[in-house]
């Protein structure tokens, strides 16, 4: 399957290899390879900005071939909303381990 041999393929943390703690971008591989495999909510605790990112992309692809009026202003807002999911849920991985 798929998704069992893009697990073969991942790339380990740097940052947490060199340094002894995770990134901000931690977790971003398997939430992917749980949300292919439909597993929605394992995937959203391993790293929940990773719907925050579909969302950003997505009206970005559409806003490319269909331009919306306030097409930045939601760009803008979602990529702030993107950030600080990010950066809460790092936050909170850190302190609550």
């Amino acid at each position: 399957m798929l998704v069992t041999e893009l697990e073969d393929y991942m790339l380990p943390c740097l940052n947490k290899k060199l340094f002894g703690f995770e990134c901000l971008g931690c977790g971003l591989q398997r939430s992917i390879a749980l949300l292919l495999r439909g597993e929605i909510v394992e995937s959203f605790l391993m790293y929940p900005g990773l719907y925050t990112l579909i969302a950003l992309f997505g009206f970005i692809g559409v806003n490319t071939f269909k331009n919306f009026k306030k097409g930045n202003k939601i760009i803008t807002i979602l990529a702030i909303v993107n950030v600080a999911v990010i950066v809460g849920s790092y936050l909170l991985k850190l302190y609550l381990k």
